[in-house]
């Protein structure tokens, strides 16, 4: 995953020089921390729903926690923090959404990026990890169409990941 994704930032960084400019601000760190709280709460009320009316829901969840193991907790936090996160929000909303903006407006990139980012997840055949990507792809695709801002999406995605991975799962 770290590859594929640092590939994929790598290629948006090349291809949209805006990306290359953008600095951290204050109030950056303020709208990615605050955002990065919301959806851990917006996921902690999906992880009761998913357990309760999904089959698979527990189960599903679960795996997603398993891969925890997969590697040393410093080894999993560096990839969320140095490339996955970052890159991730490189790619799909500083390139994908940017450049679906420029055809289809911002309202229409915004829901064809999350469903984009969400449909990719199908391949894991667990819905409910599709389900949440789609739901963090609406989030942070939102704040996007509205804040015009990837350094914001970083500090969020980064926090996000970290601690709903690793600190405090919703499990």
């Amino acid at each position: 995953m770290t590859v594929g994704v640092g590939s994929l930032a790598t290629y948006a960084l090349l291809s949209e020089p805006s990306l290359r400019r953008e600095r951290v601000r204050a109030r950056d760190v303020a709208t990615g921390l605050g955002s990065a709280a919301a959806l851990y709460g917006i996921f902690q009320a999906g992880d009761h729903i998913a357990r309760r009316i999904m089959p698979a829901g527990a189960r599903d969840i679960q795996a997603i926690y398993q891969l925890r193991t997969g590697a040393p907790r410093p080894a999993i936090a560096a990839a969320l923090a140095l490339v996955i996160g970052p890159g991730e929000e490189i790619f799909w909303h500083g390139f994908v959404q940017r450049s679906f903006e420029r055809r289809f407006g911002a309202v229409r990139a915004w829901l064809l990026t999350s469903s984009i980012y969400g449909a990719i997840h199908l391949v894991s055949e667990n819905l409910t990890l599709t389900g949440a990507a789609a739901t963090a792809g609406l989030f942070w695709g939102g704040i996007f169409a509205r804040e015009r801002r990837i350094a914001s999406l970083i500090i969020s995605h980064v926090c996000w990941d970290i601690w709903i991975f690793l600190i405090a799962p919703t499990e």
